[in-house]
C-alpha cells in the first residue's frame, strides 16, 4: 500500500506544478491588459477630427519595444496596420484605409502613450481601433476602443391621398434617410391601423429607415390627424410631423327641410341638398320623378324653393350630386295636405276667458270688502280699544218732551220711535264705549240717555238685528220693568248710576243730524 502511494505522489507533483505556471501567465496577461488605457468608445461625426487615446499605465519593471495602432472593421476580419512606433525610430504609417489621415500625437510619439488622431473622418472609418504594446518579458498587451460614427438623419412625412374601399392601403409615410445609427420610428392616431418598418442603406454607410401606415380607409377617416415620431441619438428629443389623412370617396347625400305639414297654399317653403364628399361636389341637380320640376318650384343651386304649395308639389324629389370620385342621388317624397279649415285661438281664447275670470273675481271681492266694512261701519261693530259696544233704539212709540217727560197723544206730529238707550253687555265702567251722539237728560234727579228722533237710516238698520239679539234684549228689559210704558213717570236708563254719570264724559261723541236730531256717531239698531 506505501509503494502504490509513492508511485502517485509524484505524478500529483507534476500537475500541480502545470497549473501553477498557467495560472501565473494567465495572471501576467491579465495584469498587463490591464495596464493599457484606452476609450472604450469615441463618436464623431462625418468630417470631424478624432483623437484615440492609449497610455502604459505603470512601465515599471518592464521594457516597451513598439506600439502598433491596428484597425479591426469586423471581427472575422484580419486587423489592418496603420501606425507603428519604434523607438529611436520615425512613425510608420502602413498603407490603410486612413493613410494620410492618421498620425500620432503628440508628434514624435512617446512609448508610453501614443495616442492617435484620424482627421476628417468619414462613415467608413467607424469600427474597432487596438492599441498594442510590445512588452518584455510579458509580451504583447492591447487595448480597444470603438469609433462610432454618427449622422443625423433627414427626416420627413406626409399623408398618401387615397380612396375609400374595403382594402388595407398606406395612408401615411414616414422616412428618416441617411441616419447613422438607425432612427426609429413609432406612430400616434386615433385611426384603426398598423404600420411596418423597414431599412435600407444609405450614403456613406448610413441607414435609411422607412415607416408606413397602414388600414382600411373609410370616409369617416377623411381628416383625422396622424403623427409620425421620429427618434434618433444625434436628437435632443424626438422629432414630430403631424399630419391630416386624406381620404376621398363619393358625395353622401342628405335632403332636408321638410317638416310634414306642406298644405296647399302654404308660402315659401323649401328643400336643401347637403352632400359631404371628398374632393368636393363637382355637380348638385334636381330632378322630378315625374319629370318635370312643378312651375311654383324655384332651383337656386343646391336648394329648392317652393313658392306657394299646390298639388303640383305632391311629388317625389331627386337629388343629384357628383364629383370626380362618382355620383351619388337621394330622393324625397312630399305629401301635399289639405289646408286647415279653422285655424285654432282655442289658447288665446282660453287665456281671455281665463283673464276675465280672474279680472272679475277680483272686482267681486273687492266690492265685498268694501261693503261689508261699510255695514260694519253703519252697524257699529268698530269700538274703540277693542270693546263688544252695542247701541239699541227701542220704545213705546211715544216721543220724549223738551221738558223731560213723555209726551201723549196730545204733543201734535211726534213720530212714534221711542228714545235711544246704549246698552253695553260686557262692563257698565265701559258701558259707553266710543263716544256717543245720545242726549243727557236728567228726569226725577237722574241722567238718562234718550236720543232725539232716530233717522231713517236708523229704522232699517235696526230690523236687520238677529233674533237672538233681540230676545237677549228682551230678556233684559223684562228683568228692568220696563214692559209697560208710563207716561208720567220717569224715563229710566239701562246704564247703571256710575254710568250715568259718566255720560257727561262722552258728550262730544253726539252728532248732530240734516232733520234736526242728534244721535251718537255709533251705528245702532233701531
Amino acid at each position: 500500500m506505501a509503494r502504490h502511494d509513492s508511485r502517485i505522489w509524484p505524478e500529483c507533483t507534476k500537475m500541480i506544478g502545470l497549473l501553477c505556471l498557467v495560472s501565473s501567465i494567465l495572471l501576467q496577461h491579465g495584469a498587463s491588459g490591464q495596464r493599457v488605457k484606452v476609450d472604450q468608445e469615441v463618436t464623431s461625426y462625418p468630417g470631424q477630427t478624432v483623437n484615440l487615446r492609449c497610455a502604459f499605465a505603470d512601465p515599471t519593471g518592464v521594457q516597451l519595444s513598439m506600439v502598433t495602432w491596428m484597425y479591426v472593421p469586423e471581427p472575422t476580419q484580419e486587423p489592418v496596420n496603420i501606425a507603428v512606433f519604434l523607438p529611436g525610430n520615425e512613425p510608420s504609417y502602413p498603407s490603410s484605409p486612413v493613410k494620410g489621415r492618421v498620425s500620432f500625437v503628440p508628434s514624435p510619439p512617446k512609448v508610453d502613450s501614443p495616442s492617435i488622431q484620424i482627421t476628417d473622418v468619414r462613415m467608413t472609418d467607424e469600427g474597432k481601433y487596438a492599441c498594442e504594446f510590445a512588452t518584455y518579458p510579458g509580451g504583447n498587451v492591447r487595448g480597444t476602443t470603438q469609433l462610432v460614427m454618427l449622422a443625423k438623419p433627414e427626416n420627413s412625412a406626409s399623408p398618401v391621398t387615397v380612396v375609400a374601399g374595403t382594402k388595407p392601403v398606406t395612408v401615411a409615410s414616414c422616412k428618416s434617410a441617411n441616419g447613422q445609427p438607425a432612427a426609429e420610428i413609432s406612430w400616434v392616431t386615433t385611426a384603426n391601423g398598423n404600420y411596418t418598418t423597414k431599412q435600407q442603406p444609405g450614403t456613406d454607410n448610413t441607414l435609411t429607415v422607412i415607416s408606413e401606415y397602414i388600414m382600411v380607409p373609410t370616409p369617416n377617416d377623411n381628416g383625422k390627424e396622424i403623427t409620425c415620431v421620429v427618434s434618433h441619438r444625434t436628437l435632443v428629443k424626438p422629432e414630430s410631423f403631424r399630419m391630416n389623412l386624406a381620404v376621398q370617396f363619393a358625395p353622401q347625400v342628405t335632403i332636408e327641410g321638410y317638416d310634414n305639414n306642406w298644405y296647399i297654399g302654404r308660402t315659401n317653403v323649401e328643400l336643401t341638398c347637403k352632400a359631404n364628399a371628398n374632393p368636393p361636389p363637382v355637380t348638385v341637380q334636381w330632378k322630378s320623378m315625374t319629370g318635370e320640376i312643378p312651375p311654383t318650384v324655384e332651383l337656386v343651386e343646391n336648394v329648392l324653393k317652393v313658392q306657394k304649395v299646390d298639388e303640383s308639389v305632391n311629388t317625389t324629389f331627386v337629388c343629384e350630386v357628383n364629383n370626380k370620385i362618382g355620383t351619388t342621388k337621394e330622393q324625397f317624397g312630399i305629401l301635399v295636405r289639405e289646408p286647415p279649415k279653422n285655424p285654432s285661438n282655442a289658447g288665446v281664447v282660453a287665456g281671455a276667458v281665463i283673464g276675465s275670470l280672474l279680472a272679475l273675481l277680483l272686482v267681486a271681492a273687492l266690492i265685498a270688502v268694501l261693503v261689508t266694512r261699510r255695514r260694519r261701519q253703519q252697524q257699529g261693530y268698530r269700538a274703540n280699544g277693542g270693546s263688544d259696544m252695542k247701541t239699541r233704539i227701542f220704545g213705546g212709540g211715544k216721543k220724549a218732551s223738551k221738558n223731560g217727560t213723555n209726551g201723549g197723544a196730545g204733543n201734535g206730529g211726534g213720530n212714534n220711535n221711542g228714545p235711544i238707550y246704549v246698552y253695553n253687555e260686557n262692563s257698565p265702567i265701559q258701558a259707553l264705549g266710543e263716544k256717543n251722539n245720545h242726549q243727557l237728560i236728567t228726569m226725577g234727579g237722574h241722567p238718562e240717555v234718550v236720543s232725539t228722533t232716530p233717522t231713517a237710516q236708523d229704522i232699517l238698520l235696526s230690523n236687520e238685528l238677529d233674533d237672538a239679539e233681540k230676545r237677549k234684549f228682551d230678556e233684559l228689559d223684562e228683568a228692568e220693568n220696563y214692559d209697560h210704558y208710563n207716561p208720567g213717570g220717569p224715563i229710566h236708563s239701562l246704564r247703571s248710576r256710575r254710568d250715568q254719570e259718566m255720560i257727561g264724559e262722552y258728550d262730544d261723541d253726539m252728532e248732530s243730524q240734516r232733520d234736526g236730531s242728534v244721535i251718537s256717531r255709533t251705528a245702532v239698531y233701531v
